[in-house]
């Protein structure tokens, strides 16, 4: 079992490592275009192993994928975040080029890989790792949903007073502001939410969750790095171990929800195979509107690059 990790940058690494003291394969790579800086990492790790008590051996390179060739899975968390001064159009242009550059090796030493894109704007990254591996679309798919997800569970637990283990939940569409959180399908402990938290804490956690990966840039001054690169990686744990976990993730879309032709936030069964079925939840008027409201940010986004490949 060989998994490559793509960027070691902080959430690459993240998920290297995270990925490694799992021992969910006896070989992980990291590769980066800067000389040295992927080695440096992997070594890192490495020297983790006795003290951490793991066999998983965690290898750098520069920007050589032959000596990824074969991985099971691959993890794209390649581009630029967005600088002062530069339009999202500029984004969207470098971190197309970017991923596109990466999925066309990954496919040429790698071709039976799923691919897990963690690169930002999510939704349309992963559409243009899509357009450039020509495979079938479940194999691959972008991680958004477990992040957003886990940010609401972590919020809940601390209003709550309870333990996160506990708290289950379902997010649908973009990842971003038009993320759609749905507390009807969210428990603690099998408890509906509702039953367990005033209607404008509840709106307020929601609306926080939202926020979540700008919170953190605030804070720090750059984005953050631990729980998306843990959440990558429990992606990859629920493939190469065959899990068939149920995660929200960023998918494309061909009839399901009344919409074809679109990456987007949902729940599917996540497995060997990718993703094994796409979850089609009973939505009522409102969650359906927010679904569609968000659909239509993507669509917009999804269209700048369409324009540019044109």
């Amino acid at each position: 079992m060989k998994i490559t990790v793509v960027g070691a940058g902080n959430v690459g690494a993240t998920c290297a490592n995270v990925i490694a003291h799992k021992e969910l394969a006896n070989e992980v790579y990291l590769v980066d275009i800067k000389e040295g800086f992927a080695e440096g990492k992997a070594l890192d790790i490495w020297e983790t192993s006795p003290i951490n008590l793991y066999d998983s051996r965690t290898i750098g390179v520069t920007n050589d994928y032959s000596a990824t060739a074969g991985s099971d899975v691959v993890v794209i968390t390649s581009g630029l975040p967005r600088k002062p001064g530069m339009s999202r159009d500029d984004l969207i242009a470098t971190n197309a080029g970017i991923v596109q550059s990466v999925t066309e090796n990954v496919m040429a030493t790698s071709p039976d890989a799923k691919i897990v894109i963690v690169s930002n704007p999510l939704d349309v990254m992963t559409y243009a790792a899509y357009l450039t591996a020509k495979v079938d679309s479940k194999r691959v798919f972008g991680m958004a949903g477990i992040l957003d997800t886990a940010r609401y569970r972590s919020f809940l637990a601390m209003e709550l007073n309870v333990s996160p283990k506990d708290i289950q939940a379902v997010l649908m569409g973009g990842h971003g502001d038009t993320m759609v959180p749905l507390p009807r399908y969210t428990t603690v402990g099998g408890i509906p939410v509702t039953e367990l938290i005033e209607d404008d804490k509840l709106e307020a956690i929601v609306n926080r969750t939202k926020k979540g990966g700008g919170e953190i840039v605030k804070l720090l001054g750059t984005s953050a790095w631990y729980a998306p690169g843990a959440a990558a990686a429990q992606m990859v744990e629920a493939i190469v171990r065959d899990q068939r976990r149920v995660f929200p993730v960023c998918a494309w879309l061909q009839g399901e929800y009344g919409m074809s032709d679109i990456y987007l936030g949902v729940p599917v069964i996540l497995g060997k195979n990718g993703i094994e079925r796409i979850i089609e939840l009973e939505l009522n008027a409102d969650e359906k509107a927010l679904l569609d409201q968000s659909a239509e940010a993507v669509r917009n986004v999804m269209g700048v690059l369409d324009k540019m490949n044109a």
